[in-house]
């Protein structure tokens, strides 16, 4: 049952080791849990006889593409899956991790081998594509944070991740052996690393999320201090080259909170998404999200580019002004301050721009929680055509990214709970030279039978995961744990799969599906890949790790 699966989901995510020592159990007791953690692990791995990674292919799925660019999609060649294969999946395996509520994550895929970032057992994996088994583990001994990056360096093919402590690890393929752990903070500046480190020849471009939006809740907290920031790095050595800053640091403005709490800023304008490079313009583009207190800045909810050598800003578009916003916001808290140009709404980019060729000329093209659809001329950041559906909310619209071909751009839309009776949860494309709608599919709730697995069922089926285009099909999922494939063109459904039930694993581990969320989708040597299981924002939580291919 749902409950159970909840309360269960709860207690395997809170009781760690630390906890359970700070908690005063037994030195027995914790030294049994530390043994059932290998024992899981042990169970996982493959046979020693087949644990060689073969890194010799050119990657088959990287978050972002060889050329640093994010289009979320993939040839037929590059994914050894054709457009009529998807109507014809099945599920391969499952791997469960234990002690986790959320599968937030994109892997690396070479070859036979999927290089996964499991982020709440704070571990990474070289997965065997066809069984699942594990062929290395590497334990960084804190929860991570991003998904993984690739690259080969002086002949050696390295993963580049970052942890919830706001270290940079960059491990050997071949082997998870590490070559270094660095910093990739902005001096003066702590905040998350959230969204995919980016490798490009020499550099490893950092994004950093800082903001104070969640300490903002507090009502003793003197709001708000950090924001968004870019850090680049030498990728042999982790040593920082640059680092560029969204706004000033804050000071104190003179302000006080309803309760008499001094303010500081500007704050926010964070960074959650990956950074997006156009190597002909030396160019790197970042989007961004709200000020978290006043003085709001010019580079809240925005498209930004900076040079690729220095981390010089060179153009800002900003999509909406005077966002203003924090955890403070959602209860009514005093760090909360609305005046009287104070949107307040929370609309960032959760997801990267795309550099996409639009026939006769390059668009920079992004989606904002807003639900808005933006095309931006590179060069100079000036708008080319403007799309919007439904009514945005604080987690979606569009809430994690896009995905384009060739022709099309398609937009998946969340609005979970709109206030204003315009939600439109679905799928929506749009033609790139004109921004002109193409087709679009608006999902409704499937709660018959389903109900008692899934709070919330009525409200919690809109698309909020980043989709990926594979060949002539897009990949997309519901937070109501529904897996879907459209044709690119027509529209029609190809596939539709429930994750949000329970999975029996070829590691042993109890395993159950819940919402799809955040990066979960991705495909590559002839495969899909699903991370099914979304904890936060009151959604439903998961520990699996779905692969599918076409059947024989």
């Amino acid at each position: 049952m749902l409950f159970t699966r909840t309360i269960r989901s709860v207690i395997r995510s809170c009781l760690s080791l630390t906890a359970l020592t700070t908690l005063g159990l037994s030195t027995t007791f914790a030294q049994a849990q530390q043994e059932a953690t290998e024992d899981w692990i042990n169970a996982t791995m493959c046979a020693v006889n087949d644990r060689a990674v073969d890194l010799s292919q050119a990657p088959s799925f990287t978050y972002t593409g060889a050329d640093g660019n994010n289009p979320r999609y993939l040839s037929a060649a590059q994914s050894g899956l054709v457009t009529g294969d998807f109507a014809n999946l099945e599920l391969a395996w499952a791997v469960a991790f234990p002690a986790t509520s959320s599968m937030r994550a994109a892997p690396v895929i070479v070859g036979s081998t999927v290089f996964y970032s499991a982020t709440d057992s704070g571990r990474v994996f070289a997965l065997d594509a066809a069984s699942g088994c594990a062929k290395w583990v590497y334990e960084p001994g804190t929860r991570l944070r991003s998904s993984l990056a690739y690259d080969v360096v002086d002949d050696e093919g390295i993963l580049v991740f970052s942890d919830q402590a706001g270290m940079i690890h960059s491990i050997k393929a071949a082997s998870g052996e590490a070559n270094w752990v660095a910093s990739g903070q902005a001096s003066g500046n702590q905040g998350m690393l959230t969204g995919t480190p980016v490798i490009h020849e020499d550099h490893i471009i950092v994004p950093v999320s800082g903001s104070g939006v969640i300490t903002g809740g507090n009502p003793n907290y003197e709001c708000c201090e950090n924001h968004g920031a870019v850090t680049a790095l030498n990728v042999r050595t982790g040593e920082k080259i640059w680092e560029y800053h969204t706004m000033p640091a804050a000071d104190y403005t003179g302000m006080v909170s309803a309760t008499g709490v001094k303010q500081r800023g500007p704050s926010g304008a964070p960074i959650w998404t990956t950074p997006t490079i156009d190597a002909q313009r030396s160019q790197i583009y970042v989007t961004t999200g709200e000020n978290t207190s006043h003085p709001t800045t010019g580079t809240s909810d925005a498209v930004i580019a900076l040079d690729l050598e220095t981390g010089e800003e060179l153009w800002v578009f900003q999509a909406l002004a005077n966002d203003m916003w924090n955890f403070g916001c959602s209860a009514g808290g005093p760090n909360c301050i609305i005046l009287d140009d104070t949107n307040s709404v929370d609309f960032d980019f959760g997801g990267p721009a795309i550099l996409v060729d639009a026939g006769e000329r390059e668009l920079l093209v992004a989606g904002q929680k807003s639900g808005d659809l933006w095309a931006l001329d590179p060069d100079t950041g000036a708008l080319v055509w403007n799309q919007r559906v439904g009514e945005g909310t604080a987690l979606g619209g569009n809430h994690w990214g896009i995905t384009t071909n060739s022709e099309r751009a398609f937009m998946t839309i969340n609005d979970p709970g709109g206030m204003n009776g315009n939600s439109r949860p679905g799928l929506y494309s749009y033609f790139l030279g004109t921004g002109e709608p193409s087709w679009f599919y608006e999902v409704t709730p499937d709660c018959e039978g389903r109900s008692d697995r899934l709070r919330r069922c009525e409200g919690l089926y809109g698309f909020s995961a980043a989709p990926l285009t594979v060949d002539g099909a897009v990949i997309t999922a519901g937070l109501d744990g529904r897996l879907f494939v459209f044709d690119a063109e027509s529209g029609d459904t190809l596939f539709q799969y429930d994750t949000a039930v329970d999975f029996e694993t070829v590691n042993g581990v109890e395993g159950y599906g819940g919402s799809i969320d955040s990066h979960a989708i991705a495909a590559g040597s002839g495969m899909v890949f699903v991370g099914s299981g979304y904890g936060s924002f009151s959604q439903v939580s998961g520990n699996v790790l779905l692969a599918f291919r076409p059947a024989d």
